[in-house]
């Protein structure tokens, strides 16, 4: 059952790529992620209502409120660099970067959460997950260096962050419901979002956007809501080092739908880190 809420989570994560790339190009990326958090919030919230999850609220302990608390720092952090990272960089260079964090997950997974079944088969994706990588970064030419300089550093501070997320979030929610887990995180990214939107200069011209740009954010949000529900139900149900692989496959999608709304294509070498990506998250799910 696990697999199936990973390959759902892996589904709206890659919408939630494309529709935030939508509602970033004008407004400030800071702010959209706090708009986006609110809905995601507002989603996670319903959803522990609907299956009665809240009645656990009672039962939570200082390390899983702890866990908890930490995992949404690190999924803040994590956000304001990837989105940053989208509004400097094309969907289909920043997205192989971010999810680079696989890499570090796994490695995180087996230190900390000492999962070491099938290890050899473990490590031999992550060296193919990590050589499509590389090959999914485009060298430039020496005018667009200063860009993309940018746009990498933000995209990797993300992968570090989501790694972290992903180890610290299984802790968080190994005593209480998935869904309620969710969103007491949510709260703590809210929070944090608005803190930096808040302490950032630029005075009323960060707040700006238009209709249409908060359409995207808000679409964004319901399909983060939607991915992290299915993520971390499967994160109670299977290890993280299989889990988090396969929910980096919302990369395939992100790259379909960036070629079909922006028209951004990938090159061969490109291609062929994406094919390593596929085949070394595969290996680990069926191996």
């Amino acid at each position: 059952m696990y697999l199936v809420f990973a390959c759902l989570s892996a589904l709206f994560a890659g919408l939630t790529s494309i529709l935030a790339k939508c509602g970033i190009r004008k407004t400030n990326s800071d702010f959209a992620t706090a708009l986006r958090t609110i809905i995601v919030l507002l989603f996670a919230w319903v959803m522990v209502w609907i299956t009665g999850a809240q009645s656990g609220l009672r039962d939570i302990s200082t390390k899983t409120a702890v866990f908890l608390v930490l995992s949404g720092l690190a999924t803040g952090a994590s956000w304001l660099c990837y989105f940053r990272a989208l509004q400097l960089g094309d969907v289909n260079k920043v997205v192989p970067v971010d999810k680079s964090s696989t890499i570090l997950t796994i490695l995180f997974s087996i230190v900390i959460l000492h999962e070491t079944d099938d290890l050899a088969v473990r490590l031999a994706g992550t060296v193919l997950i990590g050589l499509g990588t590389w090959l999914m970064i485009e060298k430039r030419g020496s005018e667009e260096k200063q860009t993309q300089g940018a746009w990498l550093l933000f995209a990797v501070l993300s992968a570090v962050f989501a790694a972290l997320t992903s180890v610290l979030g299984k802790i968080g929610i190994e005593n209480i419901d998935s869904d309620l887990g969710t969103a007491l995180r949510t709260c703590v990214v809210l929070v944090m979002a608005w803190i930096v939107v808040a302490v950032k200069p630029g005075g009323r011209a960060k707040y700006a956007t238009t209709g249409r740009e908060l359409c995207f954010i808000a679409l964004s949000g319901l399909a983060t809501g939607a991915s992290w529900l299915c993520y971390y139900r499967a994160l109670q149900l299977g290890d993280v080092s299989i889990v988090a692989p396969i929910d980096k496959l919302s990369i395939l999608v992100s790259i379909a739908f960036s070629a079909v709304v922006f028209h951004e294509r990938l090159t061969k070498r490109a291609a062929v880190g994406l094919a390593l990506i596929v085949v070394g998250t595969v290996g680990m799910v069926l191996l």
